[in-house]
Protein backbone atom coordinates (compact mmCIF):
# COMPACT_ATOMS: atom_id res chain seq x y z
CA UNK A 1 0.00 0.00 0.00
CA UNK A 2 2.66 2.41 0.70
CA UNK A 3 4.82 1.87 -2.60
CA UNK A 4 0.86 2.09 -4.26
CA UNK A 5 0.71 5.97 -2.44
CA UNK A 6 4.37 6.83 -3.60
CA UNK A 7 3.82 5.96 -6.90
CA UNK A 8 0.23 7.94 -6.66
CA UNK A 9 2.02 11.11 -5.31
CA UNK A 10 4.95 10.65 -7.70
CA UNK A 11 2.87 10.99 -10.58
CA UNK A 12 0.85 13.53 -9.62
CA UNK A 13 3.07 16.20 -8.89
CA UNK A 14 4.85 15.13 -12.19
CA UNK A 15 1.52 16.52 -13.80
CA UNK A 16 0.96 19.15 -11.71
CA UNK A 17 4.40 20.35 -12.36
CA UNK A 18 3.95 20.66 -16.29
CA UNK A 19 0.83 21.98 -15.92
CA UNK A 20 2.42 25.47 -16.89
CA UNK A 21 3.00 24.26 -19.99
CA UNK A 22 -0.66 23.83 -20.70
CA UNK A 23 -1.76 26.58 -19.17
CA UNK A 24 -3.26 28.05 -22.02
CA UNK A 25 -5.47 24.83 -22.76
CA UNK A 26 -5.92 24.70 -18.90
CA UNK A 27 -7.02 28.09 -18.93
CA UNK A 28 -9.46 27.09 -21.30
CA UNK A 29 -11.18 24.27 -19.05
CA UNK A 30 -11.13 26.62 -16.22
CA UNK A 31 -12.52 28.98 -17.72
CA UNK A 32 -15.49 26.98 -18.98
CA UNK A 33 -16.37 25.68 -15.91
CA UNK A 34 -16.43 28.80 -13.96
CA UNK A 35 -18.75 30.40 -16.46
CA UNK A 36 -21.45 27.37 -15.49
CA UNK A 37 -21.36 27.92 -12.20
CA UNK A 38 -21.38 31.57 -12.65
CA UNK A 39 -24.72 30.59 -14.83
CA UNK A 40 -26.28 28.04 -12.46
CA UNK A 41 -25.72 30.36 -9.37
CA UNK A 42 -26.47 33.47 -11.02
CA UNK A 43 -30.18 31.97 -12.26
CA UNK A 44 -30.60 30.15 -9.09
CA UNK A 45 -30.02 33.02 -6.97
CA UNK A 46 -33.11 34.44 -8.33
CA UNK A 47 -35.46 31.75 -7.51
CA UNK A 48 -33.85 32.18 -3.47
CA UNK A 49 -34.01 36.27 -3.37
CA UNK A 50 -37.84 36.08 -4.89
CA UNK A 51 -38.47 33.17 -1.95
CA UNK A 52 -36.81 35.21 0.59
CA UNK A 53 -38.87 38.45 -0.46
CA UNK A 54 -42.12 36.23 -0.12
CA UNK A 55 -41.53 34.53 2.75
CA UNK A 56 -39.80 36.56 4.84
CA UNK A 57 -43.36 38.47 5.10
CA UNK A 58 -45.67 38.16 7.64
CA UNK A 59 -46.08 36.71 11.51
CA UNK A 60 -47.39 33.60 12.44
CA UNK A 61 -49.52 35.64 14.89
CA UNK A 62 -50.98 37.55 11.31
CA UNK A 63 -54.10 35.91 9.73
CA UNK A 64 -55.39 36.79 6.23
CA UNK A 65 -59.42 36.28 5.72
CA UNK A 66 -60.37 36.37 2.32
CA UNK A 67 -63.57 34.95 0.70
CA UNK A 68 -63.89 31.35 0.08
CA UNK A 69 -62.73 30.01 -2.96
CA UNK A 70 -60.44 32.60 -3.39
CA UNK A 71 -56.63 31.73 -3.88
CA UNK A 72 -55.61 35.67 -3.56
CA UNK A 73 -56.50 38.89 -2.57
CA UNK A 74 -56.98 39.87 -6.57
CA UNK A 75 -60.11 37.34 -6.97
CA UNK A 76 -61.68 37.88 -2.91
CA UNK A 77 -64.01 40.07 -2.00
CA UNK A 78 -65.94 40.90 1.11
CA UNK A 79 -68.30 43.10 2.85
CA UNK A 80 -68.08 46.37 5.19
CA UNK A 81 -70.21 43.88 7.68
CA UNK A 82 -68.08 40.74 7.19
CA UNK A 83 -65.01 43.06 7.93
CA UNK A 84 -66.84 43.99 11.17
CA UNK A 85 -67.51 40.56 12.00
CA UNK A 86 -64.01 39.06 11.45
CA UNK A 87 -62.56 42.14 13.68
CA UNK A 88 -65.03 41.60 16.46
CA UNK A 89 -63.11 37.98 16.84
CA UNK A 90 -62.21 38.26 20.46
CA UNK A 91 -59.25 35.92 19.52
CA UNK A 92 -58.09 39.76 17.51
CA UNK A 93 -55.00 41.64 19.63
CA UNK A 94 -56.86 45.17 20.64
CA UNK A 95 -54.98 48.34 21.61
CA UNK A 96 -56.15 51.59 22.58
CA UNK A 97 -57.44 52.21 19.47
CA UNK A 98 -59.20 48.90 18.90
CA UNK A 99 -59.37 45.72 17.05
CA UNK A 100 -56.12 45.31 15.83
CA UNK A 101 -57.31 44.40 12.18
CA UNK A 102 -56.76 46.33 8.71
CA UNK A 103 -59.61 45.32 6.13
CA UNK A 104 -58.02 46.35 3.02
CA UNK A 105 -58.16 46.53 -1.01
CA UNK A 106 -55.88 45.58 -3.50
CA UNK A 107 -55.74 47.58 -7.16
CA UNK A 108 -53.41 46.98 -9.87
CA UNK A 109 -51.99 50.54 -11.94
CA UNK A 110 -49.54 50.95 -14.32
CA UNK A 111 -46.39 51.89 -13.77
CA UNK A 112 -43.51 53.00 -16.16
CA UNK A 113 -39.89 51.12 -15.12
CA UNK A 114 -37.19 53.16 -14.33
CA UNK A 115 -35.10 50.47 -16.93
CA UNK A 116 -36.90 50.34 -20.01
CA UNK A 117 -39.85 52.82 -19.40
CA UNK A 118 -42.49 50.31 -20.06
CA UNK A 119 -45.12 49.82 -18.10
CA UNK A 120 -45.75 47.28 -15.61
CA UNK A 121 -48.31 46.00 -13.45
CA UNK A 122 -47.96 47.51 -9.51
CA UNK A 123 -49.57 46.67 -6.44
CA UNK A 124 -51.37 49.94 -5.02
CA UNK A 125 -53.18 48.73 -1.33
CA UNK A 126 -55.53 50.87 0.37
CA UNK A 127 -55.39 50.24 3.94
CA UNK A 128 -57.03 50.95 7.38
CA UNK A 129 -54.90 52.79 10.12
CA UNK A 130 -54.65 49.75 11.89
CA UNK A 131 -52.59 48.06 9.18
CA UNK A 132 -49.37 49.54 10.92
CA UNK A 133 -49.92 47.81 13.88
CA UNK A 134 -50.85 44.87 11.88
CA UNK A 135 -47.37 45.44 9.95
CA UNK A 136 -44.86 46.23 12.90
CA UNK A 137 -41.75 45.65 11.02
CA UNK A 138 -43.02 48.81 8.61
CA UNK A 139 -40.99 52.30 9.16
CA UNK A 140 -41.24 55.30 7.00
CA UNK A 141 -37.97 55.91 5.67
CA UNK A 142 -38.08 59.22 4.05
CA UNK A 143 -41.15 61.97 4.09
CA UNK A 144 -44.10 61.10 6.13
CA UNK A 145 -47.23 58.76 6.63
CA UNK A 146 -50.75 59.91 4.14
CA UNK A 147 -52.86 61.41 6.17
CA UNK A 148 -56.67 60.18 5.89
CA UNK A 149 -59.35 61.30 3.74
CA UNK A 150 -56.49 62.59 1.21
CA UNK A 151 -55.31 61.56 -1.98
CA UNK A 152 -51.89 60.84 -0.57
CA UNK A 153 -49.64 57.66 -0.99
CA UNK A 154 -46.54 56.35 0.20
CA UNK A 155 -44.29 53.98 -1.46
CA UNK A 156 -42.13 51.01 -0.81
CA UNK A 157 -38.88 50.99 -0.95
CA UNK A 158 -38.43 48.59 -3.62
CA UNK A 159 -40.91 49.87 -6.16
CA UNK A 160 -39.06 53.41 -6.06
CA UNK A 161 -36.59 51.91 -6.92
CA UNK A 162 -37.76 50.11 -10.16
CA UNK A 163 -40.68 52.18 -11.11
CA UNK A 164 -40.44 56.50 -12.51
CA UNK A 165 -42.44 58.92 -11.01
CA UNK A 166 -42.06 58.07 -6.79
CA UNK A 167 -39.58 60.33 -5.64
CA UNK A 168 -41.21 62.03 -2.75
CA UNK A 169 -43.77 65.41 -4.19
CA UNK A 170 -44.14 63.71 -7.17
CA UNK A 171 -48.08 63.34 -8.64
CA UNK A 172 -49.64 60.21 -10.03
CA UNK A 173 -52.61 59.61 -11.68
CA UNK A 174 -54.85 57.32 -9.61
CA UNK A 175 -58.43 56.67 -10.69
CA UNK A 176 -58.93 59.81 -12.64
CA UNK A 177 -57.44 61.68 -10.29
CA UNK A 178 -53.72 62.90 -8.50
CA UNK A 179 -52.06 61.59 -5.85
CA UNK A 180 -49.09 63.00 -3.97
CA UNK A 181 -46.08 60.84 -2.78
CA UNK A 182 -45.57 62.08 0.50
CA UNK A 183 -43.10 59.33 1.96
CA UNK A 184 -41.11 56.46 1.33
CA UNK A 185 -41.77 53.27 3.76
CA UNK A 186 -39.73 49.96 3.91
CA UNK A 187 -40.78 46.69 5.65
CA UNK A 188 -37.10 45.03 5.54
CA UNK A 189 -37.19 43.72 1.76
CA UNK A 190 -40.24 41.68 2.14
CA UNK A 191 -42.96 41.76 -0.71
CA UNK A 192 -44.72 44.95 0.87
CA UNK A 193 -41.74 47.15 -0.37
CA UNK A 194 -42.94 46.89 -3.91
CA UNK A 195 -46.17 48.16 -3.07
CA UNK A 196 -47.79 51.37 -3.11
CA UNK A 197 -50.11 52.46 0.11
CA UNK A 198 -52.68 55.12 0.83
CA UNK A 199 -56.26 55.16 2.46
CA UNK A 200 -58.79 52.23 1.74
CA UNK A 201 -61.70 55.33 2.17
CA UNK A 202 -59.93 57.40 -0.46
CA UNK A 203 -59.16 54.39 -2.76
CA UNK A 204 -62.63 53.07 -2.51
CA UNK A 205 -64.79 56.10 -4.80
CA UNK A 206 -61.80 56.19 -6.70
CA UNK A 207 -61.96 52.70 -8.23
CA UNK A 208 -65.50 52.58 -7.36
CA UNK A 209 -65.16 49.79 -4.72
CA UNK A 210 -68.33 50.99 -2.88
CA UNK A 211 -67.89 49.90 1.12
CA UNK A 212 -66.13 46.33 -0.52
CA UNK A 213 -62.88 45.26 0.59
CA UNK A 214 -60.72 42.06 -0.23
CA UNK A 215 -58.96 41.11 2.80
CA UNK A 216 -58.66 41.77 6.31
CA UNK A 217 -55.31 41.35 7.70
CA UNK A 218 -55.37 40.83 11.48
CA UNK A 219 -53.38 40.44 14.89
CA UNK A 220 -53.87 37.64 17.12
CA UNK A 221 -53.24 37.78 20.51
CA UNK A 222 -50.97 34.66 19.83
CA UNK A 223 -49.94 32.20 17.25
CA UNK A 224 -51.60 29.54 19.28
CA UNK A 225 -55.31 31.39 18.59
CA UNK A 226 -54.61 31.23 15.13
CA UNK A 227 -57.03 27.45 14.83
CA UNK A 228 -59.72 29.05 17.12
CA UNK A 229 -59.80 32.14 15.01
CA UNK A 230 -60.02 30.09 12.12
CA UNK A 231 -62.82 27.88 13.30
CA UNK A 232 -65.02 30.62 14.48
CA UNK A 233 -64.58 32.26 11.28
CA UNK A 234 -65.18 29.55 9.37
CA UNK A 235 -68.54 28.25 10.93
CA UNK A 236 -70.27 31.51 11.43
CA UNK A 237 -72.85 31.53 9.25
CA UNK A 238 -73.14 34.68 8.66
CA UNK A 239 -69.54 34.96 6.89
CA UNK A 240 -68.44 32.83 3.91
CA UNK A 241 -64.20 33.38 4.09
CA UNK A 242 -61.49 31.45 4.68
CA UNK A 243 -58.96 31.59 6.92
CA UNK A 244 -54.93 31.08 6.79
CA UNK A 245 -51.55 32.60 8.57
CA UNK A 246 -50.21 35.19 6.23
CA UNK A 247 -46.98 33.12 6.23
CA UNK A 248 -48.82 30.40 4.47
CA UNK A 249 -50.23 32.77 2.17
CA UNK A 250 -46.88 34.35 0.95
CA UNK A 251 -45.04 31.07 0.65
CA UNK A 252 -47.62 29.66 -1.33
CA UNK A 253 -47.58 32.74 -3.57
CA UNK A 254 -43.89 31.88 -4.51
CA UNK A 255 -44.45 28.41 -5.85
CA UNK A 256 -44.96 28.50 -9.18
CA UNK A 257 -42.42 31.01 -10.20
CA UNK A 258 -39.67 29.41 -8.00
CA UNK A 259 -40.27 26.19 -9.68
CA UNK A 260 -39.75 27.61 -12.95
CA UNK A 261 -36.72 29.49 -12.49
CA UNK A 262 -35.13 26.49 -10.97
CA UNK A 263 -36.00 24.38 -13.62
CA UNK A 264 -34.68 26.45 -16.15
CA UNK A 265 -31.72 27.13 -14.48
CA UNK A 266 -30.56 23.40 -13.51
CA UNK A 267 -32.03 22.85 -18.10
CA UNK A 268 -29.50 25.76 -18.54
CA UNK A 269 -26.82 25.22 -16.83
CA UNK A 270 -26.78 20.41 -17.93
CA UNK A 271 -26.78 22.27 -21.12
CA UNK A 272 -23.86 24.64 -20.28
CA UNK A 273 -21.74 21.79 -18.64
CA UNK A 274 -21.68 19.64 -21.81
CA UNK A 275 -19.85 22.23 -23.21
CA UNK A 276 -17.47 22.50 -20.39
CA UNK A 277 -17.15 18.38 -20.04
CA UNK A 278 -16.25 18.83 -23.72
CA UNK A 279 -13.45 21.70 -22.75
CA UNK A 280 -12.51 19.70 -20.28
CA UNK A 281 -11.90 16.14 -21.86
CA UNK A 282 -9.82 18.20 -24.46
CA UNK A 283 -7.77 19.99 -22.16
CA UNK A 284 -7.05 16.13 -20.76
CA UNK A 285 -6.52 14.17 -23.62
CA UNK A 286 -4.11 16.56 -24.81
CA UNK A 287 -2.43 16.66 -21.12
CA UNK A 288 -1.99 12.77 -21.84
CA UNK A 289 -1.37 12.87 -25.52
CA UNK A 290 1.91 15.24 -24.50
CA UNK A 291 2.81 12.69 -21.82
CA UNK A 292 2.91 9.73 -24.02
CA UNK A 293 6.03 8.83 -23.38
CA UNK A 294 6.43 10.16 -19.75
CA UNK A 295 3.52 7.53 -19.16
CA UNK A 296 5.13 4.39 -20.89
CA UNK A 297 8.59 5.18 -19.19
CA UNK A 298 7.00 5.07 -15.86
CA UNK A 299 4.64 2.19 -16.48
CA UNK A 300 7.83 0.11 -17.98
CA UNK A 301 10.04 0.83 -14.48
CA UNK A 302 7.08 -0.46 -12.83
CA UNK A 303 4.77 1.97 -12.12
CA UNK A 304 0.57 0.37 -12.11
CA UNK A 305 -1.55 1.27 -14.27
CA UNK A 306 -3.76 2.40 -11.14
CA UNK A 307 -1.56 5.74 -10.34
CA UNK A 308 -1.32 6.69 -13.37
CA UNK A 309 -5.23 6.92 -13.53
CA UNK A 310 -5.69 9.01 -10.33
CA UNK A 311 -2.81 11.43 -11.12
CA UNK A 312 -5.06 12.44 -14.29
CA UNK A 313 -8.06 12.39 -12.12
CA UNK A 314 -6.85 14.81 -9.50
CA UNK A 315 -5.14 17.40 -12.18
CA UNK A 316 -8.74 17.64 -14.02
CA UNK A 317 -10.59 17.73 -10.32
CA UNK A 318 -7.72 20.96 -9.73
CA UNK A 319 -9.28 22.43 -12.60
CA UNK A 320 -12.50 22.03 -11.78
CA UNK A 321 -12.09 23.02 -8.31
CA UNK A 322 -10.46 26.24 -9.52
CA UNK A 323 -12.93 26.74 -11.93
CA UNK A 324 -15.82 26.37 -9.58
CA UNK A 325 -14.18 28.68 -6.92
CA UNK A 326 -14.25 31.01 -9.49
CA UNK A 327 -17.42 30.95 -10.62
CA UNK A 328 -18.75 30.80 -7.23
CA UNK A 329 -16.98 33.97 -5.89
CA UNK A 330 -17.91 35.67 -8.90
CA UNK A 331 -21.15 35.00 -8.71
CA UNK A 332 -21.21 36.34 -4.82
CA UNK A 333 -19.40 40.03 -5.95
CA UNK A 334 -21.62 40.36 -9.02
CA UNK A 335 -24.83 38.72 -8.40
CA UNK A 336 -25.96 38.85 -4.63
CA UNK A 337 -27.95 42.05 -3.59
CA UNK A 338 -28.72 43.16 -7.23
CA UNK A 339 -32.00 44.56 -7.39
CA UNK A 340 -34.74 43.19 -9.96
CA UNK A 341 -38.50 43.31 -10.20
CA UNK A 342 -40.63 40.33 -12.07
CA UNK A 343 -43.93 38.91 -12.29
CA UNK A 344 -46.24 37.63 -9.30
CA UNK A 345 -47.81 35.11 -11.07
CA UNK A 346 -50.68 34.88 -8.79
CA UNK A 347 -51.44 38.26 -8.51
CA UNK A 348 -49.93 39.63 -12.26
CA UNK A 349 -48.62 42.65 -10.18
CA UNK A 350 -44.52 43.24 -9.80
CA UNK A 351 -42.58 42.39 -7.22
CA UNK A 352 -39.04 44.16 -6.23
CA UNK A 353 -36.78 41.72 -5.05
CA UNK A 354 -32.84 41.01 -4.72
CA UNK A 355 -30.80 37.82 -6.03
CA UNK A 356 -29.56 36.09 -3.10
CA UNK A 357 -26.53 34.11 -3.45
CA UNK A 358 -26.79 32.43 -0.40
CA UNK A 359 -23.74 29.97 0.70
CA UNK A 360 -26.38 26.98 -0.06
CA UNK A 361 -26.00 28.09 -3.97
CA UNK A 362 -22.21 28.77 -4.27
CA UNK A 363 -21.69 25.12 -2.20
CA UNK A 364 -24.17 23.63 -5.15
CA UNK A 365 -22.39 25.32 -7.79
CA UNK A 366 -18.92 24.47 -6.63
CA UNK A 367 -20.21 20.47 -6.29
CA UNK A 368 -21.53 20.64 -10.00
CA UNK A 369 -17.91 22.03 -10.91
CA UNK A 370 -16.54 18.67 -9.48
CA UNK A 371 -18.95 16.90 -11.34
CA UNK A 372 -17.64 18.41 -14.37
CA UNK A 373 -14.20 17.80 -13.70
CA UNK A 374 -15.09 14.14 -12.94
CA UNK A 375 -16.64 13.49 -15.61
CA UNK A 376 -14.13 15.56 -17.98
CA UNK A 377 -11.13 13.47 -16.40
CA UNK A 378 -12.33 10.45 -16.31
CA UNK A 379 -12.65 9.18 -19.78
CA UNK A 380 -8.89 10.61 -20.45
CA UNK A 381 -7.66 9.16 -17.15
CA UNK A 382 -8.96 5.85 -18.24
CA UNK A 383 -7.14 6.20 -21.97
CA UNK A 384 -3.72 6.70 -19.94
CA UNK A 385 -4.23 3.63 -17.29
CA UNK A 386 -4.88 1.96 -20.73
CA UNK A 387 -1.92 2.69 -22.62
CA UNK A 388 -0.21 0.21 -23.86
CA UNK A 389 3.79 0.49 -23.17
CA UNK A 390 5.61 -0.67 -26.42
CA UNK A 391 3.15 0.74 -28.49
CA UNK A 392 3.14 4.37 -26.74
CA UNK A 393 7.33 4.10 -26.57
CA UNK A 394 7.30 3.83 -30.39
CA UNK A 395 4.51 6.41 -31.48
CA UNK A 396 6.72 8.65 -28.50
Amino acid sequence: MLAFLDQVVAVTLMNLRALKERAASSLVAIVGIAGVVLVLVAVLSIAEGFRATLTSAGSPDTALVLRAGSDTEMTSGLTLEDTKIIADSPEVLRDEQGAVASAELFVIIALPKISTGTDANVPLRGVQPAAFSVREDLRIVEGRNFEPGRNEVIVGQGAQGQFAGLGVGDLIELGQAQWTVVGVFTTGGTIADSELWCDAKVLQPAYRRGNSFQSVYSKLKSPEAFEAFKDALTSDARLNVKVMRETDYYAGQSTILITLIRTLGILIAILMGLGAVFGALITMYTAVASRTREIATLRAIGFASMPVLISVMAEALLLAVVGGLLGAGLSFLVFNGYQAATMNWQTFSQVTFAFAVTPKLMILGFLYSLALGFVGGFFPALAAARLPVATALREA
